[in-house]
């Protein structure tokens, strides 16, 4: 009796521990540019009624005002970047975010995607295979 209910404890702190790690990756995160360094865009994420996970670009930094994602397809094609959801029907799963899309403006690409934090930054791994094996990583944070 006393293992099930050290078990149960466990189980209760750890979902808590994973549900605050998910309450931080929530707000807005300035994205940055692998390259040079410089941040270029605010996305907000958030959580939907449905209680999945969503991201989208609150702010474009650079380039002009009026920037449409012409590479992408679909109901995407040609819609202004500021409002574009990028990330979509993410999940909570153990304190990450999983089992949802990414969307690359660039390419107009979705990919698989994980989100988590890392030392206060936020990590996307975008990824061709649902396991995350071939793919990379960009590291995002607080504006």
């Amino acid at each position: 009796m006393m293992k099930k209910s050290l078990l149960v404890i466990f189980a209760v702190v750890m979902a808590i521990g994973a549900m605050a790690q998910v309450e931080q990756i929530v707000g807005d995160w300035a994205t940055v540019d692998d390259k040079t360094g410089n941040q270029y865009a605010i996305v907000h994420i958030y959580q939907a009624g449905n209680g999945l996970y969503y991201g989208k670009i609150a702010k474009m930094l650079v380039g002009p005002k009026n920037l449409t994602c012409t590479t992408c397809e679909g109901e995407d094609r040609n819609q202004p970047m500021e409002g574009l959801v990028i990330i979509r029907g993410m999940k909570n799963v153990n304190g990450e975010l999983k089992e949802g899309k990414v969307l690359d403006p660039e390419s107009g690409k979705f990919y698989y995607g994980k989100i988590y934090l890392d030392k206060g930054k936020l990590v996307l791994r975008g990824s061709l295979d649902k396991r995350g094996i071939l793919g990379r990583n960009q590291t995002w944070v607080k504006p």
